[in-house]
């Protein structure tokens, strides 16, 4: 379908709000803003490991007040509302899985791929109930599967099917966020849950259900580092500072999984055994966007358009800077 001029706040909010289950994000958005030089302002979701500790730390304002900058933050409920974020000016950096950037840019955001994650598949599954008649992924043909729309599980499901010979159309998908997925799940209104890590490891230690199947061989869950165009291109200082800056924090994280999970409990509000399960899950291991990994990304707006989840087609590396794929 094609797709004519820039679309209001109102089209983008309709098309990533009924992408995101998960509630509003944490802030009122205001109207775009202007670039500011001395602030930098970071978008956050609660589930982002590496983000929240360097917040916690103080690690990542460390690093910048040399640089003039002073960092502010905000948390979102979820990916698409991020993107919302970063759409309208509220922030100017953000971290989000492999959909909700496809979802974006096809409303019309404009933003550009910084950094992304090595692929983590073990970070995302789809989970039954012990009881359920459910054995294999072909199994779920004509089941409920609950997930968070235009999250990255949203990709996830559909590569996981078509892996097993299914279409996105053999399933009924059921749109919920993750605590009501969970309960959904649980009381049996749905027949399962594709969700990530922490939920994932939450609701695998303390809900009898069982894993049906992870994302390995099916999806690469990648996970990406999102700049607002204008201010990778203006200070471009500051998106290298950060992004060496987490590494740092990755390769604390990798060190001490148990002292990282302990610093993040009392935040993400799940006991350290879970949190130290979910971020063995990840990586923590950030580089430059390559040409493969946005070739990867482009598949999904592929797939994506071909299904009629985005409204028009699109080209993923127009959301790069020149010169900046690795």
């Amino acid at each position: 379908m094609a797709h004519s001029g820039n679309p209001t706040r109102r089209q983008f909010l309709t098309l990533l709000g009924a992408c995101a289950a998960a509630g509003t994000a944490s802030l009122a958005l205001p109207a775009r803003a202007a670039f500011e030089a001395g602030k930098f302002r970071i978008g956050y979701q609660k589930a982002a490991s590496t983000l929240v500790l360097a917040k916690a730390n103080g690690s990542l304002e460390a690093r910048l007040r040399p640089l003039g900058v002073q960092v502010t933050w905000a948390e979102f409920a979820a990916g698409p509302q991020l993107l919302e974020g970063l759409n309208v000016g509220a922030i100017d950096f953000g971290y989000v899985g492999e959909a909700p950037p496809v979802f974006a840019q096809a409303a019309g955001a404009d933003f550009v791929y910084s950094a992304y994650e090595i692929p983590t598949p073990l970070a995302e599954g789809v989970v039954v109930a012990n009881t359920s008649p459910i054995k294999t992924v072909a199994d779920l043909k004509g089941r409920k599967v609950a997930f968070n729309k235009g999250s990255d599980v949203h990709w996830f499901i559909i590569a996981l099917l078509r892996k097993h010979g299914l279409d996105f159309g053999d399933i009924e998908p059921v749109y919920l966020a993750p605590a009501d997925a969970r309960a959904a799940l649980e009381r049996g209104s749905v027949d399962a849950w594709a969700i990530w890590d922490p939920f994932f490891s939450a609701v695998l230690e303390q809900s009898p259900v069982r894993l049906l199947a992870n994302a390995e061989g099916a999806a690469d869950h990648h996970q990406f580092f999102l700049s607002q165009r204008t201010f990778a291109e203006k200070r471009a200082d500051v998106i290298k500072a950060t992004l060496d800056a987490l590494s740092e924090t990755g390769q604390q994280i990798r060190g001490d999984y148990a002292g990282a999970a302990a610093k993040l409990a009392p935040i993400q509000g799940l006991d350290a055994k879970i949190i130290e399960k979910g971020l063995r899950h990840y990586a923590h291991i950030y580089k430059p966007v390559s040409k493969p990994v946005l070739e990867a990304q482009q598949r999904i707006a592929d797939t994506f358009l071909q299904l009629k989840l985005i409204p028009r087609p699109i080209r993923v590396a127009d959301a790069t800077l020149p010169n900046a794929i690795g």
